[in-house]
């Protein structure tokens, strides 16, 4: 089973919405995003969303863009919410592994506090690096 990188978005501050990068990015082993304010020694070194999940919100009216639930990536063709904890993700050259399917939301990010919604605590899942690469839009990303 496997899809595309549609995004790849970072942001240098935490609770804040992420920015789409053009171009390629390095994944660290252990670490997660190079430059990502999220990176570093836990479970949630990426998070990941379905484009579809968000081109659903977006016709109920969301307006949301790449990186304003605070994803780090944006795939499309494989159904994230349905993977078990423990499924490796194949992306390039980068080996990921999903440690977490949702998240609680403490505080409301600004997508939630503008439309009063936000798909990212039901459909985003997380995942540490356990081999580092490069990713870009646009590369596949496969189901190990």
């Amino acid at each position: 089973m496997g899809g595309k990188v549609r995004a790849v978005c970072i942001s240098h501050i935490r609770g804040v919405k992420k920015q789409e990068v053009p171009g390629r990015i390095r994944v660290v082993a252990g670490y997660g995003i190079e430059g990502d304010a999220h990176g570093g020694n836990w479970h949630r070194q990426i998070s990941l969303l379905a484009y579809e999940k968000v081109a659903e919100f977006n016709r109920l009216g969301g307006g949301a863009e790449n990186g304003d639930f605070g994803e780090n990536m944006v795939v499309t063709g494989i159904d994230l919410r349905a993977l078990p904890v423990g499924t490796q993700l194949r992306l390039s050259d980068a080996l990921l592994e999903v440690t977490q399917i949702g998240k609680e939301c403490h505080e409301h990010c600004q997508i939630y506090q503008r439309v009063g919604d936000c798909i990212m605590p039901r459909e985003g899942i997380f995942a540490k690096v356990i081999e580092e690469g490069t990713v870009e839009k646009g590369d596949s990303i496969e189901v190990i």
